[in-house]
């Protein structure tokens, strides 16, 4: 177990920088997840794995990113985060604007960009994307604790929902 606990630190380190990645790096990095649940239960490699990654309560590669990008972005929002990344998240709630939809909501708002290849991938862009389109209830968490919790348990759902029912 101290093994697999060593991997998912090491799988966990640079998360946030493997938005957007390719289908086939995403592949491979979900092969070293499932290695890691193989070796907890003793599994060949050619045994299924879903039934075991669901017993772990593991997130599938794409939805563990997004996982380690939304703590990341809660961290932003409420100043639990260094300065620099602070710096690049703004909340849609503008002071001088009361009549919009968006005031007194945690939306944040996406920058301008050209490039959906290139400039969609970059941290603010990506970071406000996906965060306007989570739930409110997960979004308008109390705590950082909690927001974990409602953000795996949602991620989780979506990414298992045809395994589960």
């Amino acid at each position: 177990m101290l093994v697999v606990a060593l991997v998912h630190s090491r799988l966990d380190y640079g998360n946030s920088v493997l938005v957007g990645l390719p289908a086939y790096l995403l592949r491979q990095f979900q092969s070293v997840l499932n290695a890691a649940a193989r070796l907890v239960y003793h599994l060949r490699a050619r045994d299924h794995i879903t039934d075991e990654l669901i017993s772990l309560h593991w997130l599938r590669a794409p939805e563990r990113i997004l996982y380690k990008m939304a703590v990341l972005t809660y961290k932003a929002v409420h100043g639990g985060s260094p300065r620099y990344l602070s710096l690049l998240v703004h909340v849609a709630n503008v002071s001088g604007r009361p009549a919009l939809r968006s005031a007194g909501s945690n939306r944040l708002r996406i920058p301008p960009f050209k490039l959906s290849t290139i400039s969609g991938r970059a941290f603010p862009v990506a970071v406000a994307q996906f965060w306007n389109r989570m739930p409110v209830n997960v979004t308008s968490a109390n705590s950082l604790s909690a927001f974990r919790q409602q953000l795996k348990h949602t991620m989780f759902q979506l990414s298992f929902t045809d395994i589960i029912t």
